[in-house]
């Protein structure tokens, strides 16, 4: 398995264990980071393994990680409005 794939799992595993932990801001900061952290990783595995890899790691992050995309569509869908 391809290191770059290994850190995916990785930074899945890290953001389910977060989800896991209490927070007062609904976990928005840990959603920031895990963000900052995923975009490098998932630039290096589609490097690594190709478009297609990066796809799929690209919708189980998003799947991860969905009121941030929720939020983001309604931004998108709000400013093409105006």
């Amino acid at each position: 398995m391809p290191g770059s794939l290994i850190l995916a799992c990785l930074w899945a595993i890290c953001a389910n264990l977060l989800a896991m932990t209490p927070s007062r801001d609904n976990h928005w900061r840990l959603a920031y980071g895990l963000i900052a952290v995923g975009i490098p990783i998932l630039g290096y595995v589609t490097y690594q393994t190709g478009p297609f890899m990066g796809l799929v790691v690209l919708i189980a992050a998003m799947s991860m990680l969905r009121w941030p995309m929720v939020y983001l569509w309604r931004w998108m869908r709000q400013m093409r409005q105006n």
